[in-house]
């Protein structure tokens, strides 16, 4: 990275370090209330991007993912399994309410594992930080009671931005009761110190020491300036949702220096993430997600963060599951010959694509140029050899260089595979066929015998064969249009196809003609 990098993860890098520190802490969190989705992945990779370019400012940094695992239950989700048990379960910490799909300890790492096993592919691997435990063992008990004693000036922080201003009993705790392990209790009181009192569900009172009894924690508008003070957070991105006037971060940074006297941390704001055709917001409540398992299954893991390496945080995109995918990667590997000094362009322009592919790499760069399977020749060759990743390789054979290009070859093809069976349109899906129908007229198999003979000639280029088509189709007077849809019914048995020449030169012509022998 040059030190006049105008990448924004770098521009916010050099803002941070504006403060001299030994080591900048960047965070980033999430309540895993239900299945993480690739919009969410949005600020851990935020974080990371930044956390990198200080790290190549030679900067020490600590990157704290946290799981606010002990946030209330508030709403079943669509989807998931055993419904009506889940029900049952509201109103107590999502660490506590069990895993429907009896595989995790708890619903909440249910949906933490699943991200957890995917952010190493990715290489991000931060400091994961549960906040279930870190209250349970009273860790923020300081911060707790600086809170409560400060009330009212928090009320009064809070009730500017409200329409309807708190009420006079208010509290910026929520309790999580023993008995009925909810947080259906009313009447709480701050008694001084670290002395709390409630009543329960059923009107009983009852008195608790938070310095030593972690059944209680802070509301989340207090809870995130809080914890910006304990962890002494340097870099930490929201969403647009809280980023309005008035939103959560409007009041945590009022708060962080008014009762925690400390400035808040360095903030930018990111924009939303839709699904090509879906439209919208994603929504793990309404249960349309996508999740970074499901994009990884289509993009390689450097294309996954090339997608937000590319982009600016607050910039609104869609991540593509149709054709684009092919231009998505076809725009990758241009990023990568670029940076290999492959493509031709003005130094600026060149400098600033060749840190973008930097940070796109889950590893560094590689020293030499890696292999560059087209995806959408390979979707062609993944159909022609039927998956069988042997052929594929050996039909690469000469472009294999490195062991990592046989890693990039195999990670491709898995990726175009899941692509042809899911996502692909029907146009682009197709079988060699093993026998020729019978349904050939005379002048049909007189053509497709003179194309065999022509075939049998000589070794030929894509350009030679396509015009060796137009010689055959003059001499027979026969249309453009039904030779080419002959030539594919022949072929795939349908009426188009891949570019014809290319296609079945790819196929082997070998191959092409024994299938033509049946005519």
């Amino acid at each position: 990275m040059s030190e006049e990098s105008m990448h924004w993860a770098d521009q916010t890098a050099r803002k941070i370090i504006k403060v001299k520190k030994d080591q900048y802490v960047c965070a980033s969190g999430i309540t895993p209330s239900g299945i993480v989705h690739i919009g969410n992945f949005r600020e851990i990779i935020t974080v990371e991007l930044v956390v990198r370019a200080l790290k190549d400012l030679g900067k020490k940094t600590r990157f704290i993912y946290s799981w606010d695992d002990y946030d209330v239950f508030r709403k079943v989700p669509k989807g998931w399994p055993k419904q009506d048990e889940l029900k049952k379960e509201l109103r107590k910490p999502i660490v506590d309410v069990p895993d429907p799909y009896d595989k995790e300890e708890s619903f909440a790492r249910h949906n933490e594992v699943a991200v957890e096993k995917e952010l190493s592919k990715l290489g991000i691997n931060p400091e994961f930080i549960y906040q279930s435990k870190q209250y349970r063992k009273c860790a923020y008990k300081e911060g707790m009671r600086k809170a409560l004693e400060h009330s009212k000036e928090i009320k009064s922080i809070l009730d500017n931005y409200r329409k309807e201003p708190l009420s006079d009993s208010w509290l910026p705790i929520s309790i999580f009761d023993p008995d009925t392990k909810t947080d259906e209790i009313s009447d709480i009181k701050y008694l001084g110190n670290f002395e709390i009192s409630y009543k329960d569900k059923n009107n009983k009172e009852k008195t608790f020491d938070f310095s030593k009894d972690g059944i209680s924690k802070l509301l989340w508008r207090i809870d995130w300036p809080m914890r910006w003070a304990y962890e002494k957070v340097d870099f930490e991105p929201g969403g647009k949702d809280h980023s309005t006037e008035g939103g959560s971060f409007t009041t945590a940074k009022e708060i962080v220096k008014k009762i925690y006297n400390q400035d808040p941390p360095l903030y930018i704001m990111y924009d939303f993430i839709s699904i090509k055709g879906a439209g919208g917001k994603i929504s793990s409540s309404l249960g349309n997600v996508i999740t970074i398992k499901d994009v990884l299954e289509i993009y390689e893991p450097d294309i996954v963060r090339y997608l937000f390496a590319g982009t600016r945080p607050n910039t609104e995109f869609a991540i593509s599951f149709d054709l684009d995918v092919i231009k998505i990667y076809e725009d990758f590997d241009k990023l990568e010959r670029i940076y290999y000094d492959k493509e031709d362009l003005p130094e600026k322009e060149a400098s600033k694509q060749k840190r973008i592919y930097e940070l796109s790499c889950v590893d560094k760069p590689k020293k030499k140029f890696p292999l560059q399977p087209s995806f959408r020749h390979l979707c062609n060759i993944i159909q022609i050899y039927e998956n069988d990743f042997d052929k594929i390789k050996d039909y690469y054979k000469k472009e294999i260089k490195e062991d990592f290009d046989s890693e990039r070859l195999k990670l491709r093809v898995r990726c175009a595979s899941n692509w042809i069976n899911n996502y692909a349109p029907e146009a682009m899906r197709f079988n060699i066929v093993k026998k020729v129908g019978s349904d050939l007229n005379e002048k049909e198999k007189n053509i497709l015998t003179q194309l065999k003979d022509k075939l049998k000639e000589k070794d030929y280029t894509e350009d030679e064969l396509f015009n060796e088509f137009y010689g055959i189709i003059k001499s027979n007077d026969y249309s453009t249009k039904d030779f080419f849809k002959l030539c594919y019914r022949i072929l795939i048995n349908k009426e188009k196809g891949p570019k014809l020449a290319p296609f079945i030169l790819t196929i082997g012509k070998e191959k092409v003609i024994r299938l033509l022998d049946q005519v």
